[in-house]
């Protein structure tokens, strides 16, 4: 795993993700962004299966897990939709980040003063 793919995926997981973690998996899955549907449907299935979504004590405390349930979902579904690019995705882009392929600029004169 080269420097773009960490920093993509510690961007889509945050910087307390384990980074030795990060790379068995990728060995194992072979694109960063297996790795990363695979972590986040873990997390999803820990704050689903693992805890209530919604703990509340009358008039002390009240919490709500739903909108984290709701974000991962959303995150999970965007990966999936291939979005965003990551460093690695076949044919997406160069190095620095310039996609792939053919593209046409027209060149226009500026008009002089």
């Amino acid at each position: 795993m080269d420097a773009a793919v960490r920093a993509w995926l510690i961007s889509q997981l945050g910087t307390s993700t384990d980074l030795a973690d990060l790379d068995t998996r990728y060995t194992r899955l072979g694109t960063a962004r297996a790795v990363a549907l695979e972590i986040l449907r873990e997390r999803f299935a820990a704050l689903v299966h693992d805890q209530p979504s919604t703990i509340a004590v009358s008039s002390v405390v009240s919490l709500s897990y739903t909108e984290n349930i709701r974000a991962i979902e959303r995150q999970i579904t965007q990966l999936e939709n291939g979005e965003p690019p990551a460093p690695d995705d076949p044919g997406t882009s160069d190095c620095d980040g310039v996609p792939n392929g053919y593209g046409i600029i027209q060149l226009v004169p500026r008009p002089r003063r």
